[in-house]
């Protein structure tokens, strides 16, 4: 999309979970962590997302310190909240509380000079789910690649 950079992809969700929708919303970052971000230097991997107490923080994402910060730098792993309407948060809060289900980040991008989080509502593969979609991509790439011999 134009006018957006992206900062950072959690591609493993695509292979850990089925993605049955996704949400737009803002975080709450300090001035440190932003400059970091501007930097490329964030990690999505192992992040989740929680209702608590009608608030939704994100959990586990890692935003390396910035370099020309100070002592007072941020822990790396803190808890960020994350900025969505009431309404949005209440319908989010019961559709992840379903069994199966949870809010993971699928990507962290600047939209405007603003710092955007994808969330996704997603619900977790079984291993057999994983054998079975990598079969597919394997019997579709053979394909592709017997196609492309047969019209040289």
């Amino acid at each position: 999309m134009a006018g957006e950079k992206v900062v950072a992809q959690n591609r493993k969700a695509y292979h850990d979970f089925f993605i049955e929708d996704t949400f737009e919303a803002g975080i709450v970052l300090t001035g440190t962590e932003i400059k970091s971000i501007r930097q490329g230097r964030a990690n999505l991997k192992d992040s989740y997302a929680r209702v608590e107490n009608g608030e939704l923080f994100l959990h586990n994402m890692h935003i390396s310190p910035y370099e020309q910060g100070n002592r007072f730098n941020p822990d790396p792993r803190r808890t960020r909240k994350l900025l969505m309407h009431k309404g949005e948060i209440l319908r989010l809060h019961g559709l992840s509380r379903e069994r199966g289900y949870a809010l993971i980040p699928l990507r962290l991008y600047l939209k405007n000079g603003f710092c955007k989080v994808e969330l996704a509502l997603a619900k977790g593969k079984k291993l057999y789910d994983k054998r079975a979609e990598m079969a597919k991509r394997d019997a579709r790439r053979e394909m592709e690649r017997a196609l492309r011999e047969r019209q040289k």
